[in-house]
């Protein structure tokens, strides 16, 4: 657990409850990030996500009559959520600094004050 109680890891379980909510594109960051961590990590929850993309998806598209290529796909989405996470992440980086900043700008004025 983290310092807020958390679970810092997600197990399989947890894993396969979450894929349908990947496949739909709905996970928050946190989440994702976790799910992506968990996903790179196990071979066994790495090939359900296959699976279940695959028959949630091609059945979604065999009834649409389009044509698909699901590893292509597949593909695409993880790219993309890696791209997610990674932005995600420099945005928390970013915010970061800028705390540091405003709490570094707030004391030097509070020292100049004092002076």
């Amino acid at each position: 657990m983290d310092w807020w109680g958390r679970k810092a890891e997600m197990d399989c379980k947890e894993f396969e409850r979450l894929i349908p909510d990947f496949i739909a594109q709905k996970l928050d960051y946190p989440t994702l990030k976790k799910f992506s961590e968990h996903m790179d990590r196990c071979g066994d929850c790495r090939e359900e996500l296959l699976v279940q993309f695959f028959v949630t998806e091609g059945i979604q598209r065999l009834e649409n009559g389009s044509t698909f290529d699901l590893q292509a796909d597949l593909e695409e989405r993880l790219q993309e959520m890696r791209q997610q996470i990674r932005f995600h992440g420099i945005f928390m980086n970013l915010g970061v600094a800028m705390e540091i900043a405003a709490v570094g700008i707030l004391l030097a004025i509070v020292v100049w004050m004092l002076l």
